[in-house]
């Protein structure tokens, strides 16, 4: 995902690292991308490498250079296929790690797993606040949405909602059990 959001940001316009950089973290690219931040500067020189984009200049800012780098044209063949291919991917997503844990709860001790399971509840609840905080503030700032953006984001919420109930209902069974 990372290749495919830089070079989509590219093809906007030449960009250093940083300004990459600033511009997904601004999107909030690390909850609904899986992009991590950290990861741009190794794409960026595995794009350079493969001649999917070149340097368009350095830029002097105070003591530090920023390269700043710009999409060649097979970079814009390789950008249009990356969509392609992440458009036509399977995009079901399991909790395979809580899905892992249930398959062998019995294992630990009831309590223990009542426990992990209410944290489990209370990071839903988290990621769904700062969903919804994201949201608010693009409404304080008055901010266009576009209507792939809105129902993106309207998914999200619905998939974090589903987690939600399905944690509880296995938290309900826990506890008539006990």
């Amino acid at each position: 995902m990372t290749k495919l959001l830089v070079l989509g940001l590219l093809d906007d316009g030449p960009k250093s690292g940083y300004d990459i950089q600033q511009k997904l973290s601004e999107a909030d690219a690390e909850r609904w991308g899986g992009v991590l931040v950290g990861s741009i500067y190794h794409a960026l020189k595995k794009l350079e490498q493969e001649k999917y984009i070149k340097l368009a200049g350095v830029e002097q800012t105070g003591h530090r250079q920023k390269a700043v780098y710009q999409i060649t044209e097979q970079g814009r063949i390789y950008l249009q296929s990356l969509i392609q291919e992440s458009l036509s991917s399977v995009s079901a997503l399991y909790p395979t790690t809580l899905y892992s844990g249930l398959s062998l709860l019995e294992k630990i001790p009831r309590e223990a797993a009542f426990h992990a399971l209410e944290m489990q509840k209370q990071l839903l609840e988290k990621e769904y606040q700062a969903l919804k905080q994201g949201e608010l503030q693009n409404e304080q700032e008055q901010q266009e949405i576009p209507p792939l953006s809105k129902i993106t984001i309207e998914n999200m919420f619905l998939i974090l909602q589903q987690q939600q109930l399905f944690v509880e209902k296995i938290l309900e069974i826990l506890e008539d059990k006990t």
